[in-house]
C-alpha cells in the first residue's frame, strides 16, 4: 500500500518510482524511532548497496512532503525525522548537554491545541512540539 500511494504521489509530480527511491522508502519503513538523513542511508544501503548517500537526502523531502515521514527535531546540529505511519501522538523533550530525546504524550495539550484550532476554524493535520532544556542528569551539573 506504501508503494502504491508513493507512486501515486510521485506520478502527480511528474516523477518515477525508481529502484533507489524504494529502497529509500522501505528504508523508512525499517526504521524505528527517530533517524537522520545519515543513519537513513545506512539502513537503505542495507537494503540496496547501489543508492548513494545523496539520493537518500534528496528522497527525503519527497518523504516529508507526500506524508510518509516527518522531520521532528533538531539537536547536535542535525535534523531527524520519524515515520508517520504507525507511530501514536507526541511531543518532545531535547535536552542542550547531552542531545537526549525524551517523548511525551499529554492529553491535556491535544485537547488544548484541538480547541484551540476549532474556535480559530482551523483544520489541523499535525503538530510538533519540541521544549529544549536540561534533563534530569544534566540539570543538576
Amino acid at each position: 500500500m506504501q508503494t502504491e500511494r508513493f507512486t501515486s504521489y510521485l506520478k502527480g509530480r511528474g516523477l518515477k518510482l525508481t529502484q533507489e527511491r524504494l529502497a529509500v522508502l522501505k528504508g523508512v519503513a525499517a526504521s524505528d524511532g527517530h533517524f537522520d538523513a545519515d543513519e537513513l542511508a545506512m539502513v537503505v544501503k542495507g537494503i540496496n548497496p547501489k543508492v548513494s548517500r545523496a539520493t537518500v537526502y534528496r528522497v527525503i523531502p519527497l518523504l516529508v512532503d507526500a506524508g510518509f515521514i516527518t522531520k521532528t527535531i533538531r539537536t547536535k546540529g542535525r535534523v531527524s525525522y520519524e515515520r508517520l505511519a504507525g507511530t501514536t501522538p507526541h511531543d518532545h523533550m531535547i535536552c542542550r548537554a547531552c542531545g537526549v530525546v525524551i517523548e511525551f504524550h499529554e492529553p491535556r495539550l491535544e485537547r488544548y491545541i484541538r480547541s484551540t484550532c476549532a474556535e480559530h476554524g482551523f483544520v489541523p493535520e499535525e503538530h510538533t512540539l519540541s521544549i529544549r532544556g536540561y534533563c534530569r542528569g544534566c540539570a543538576g551539573k
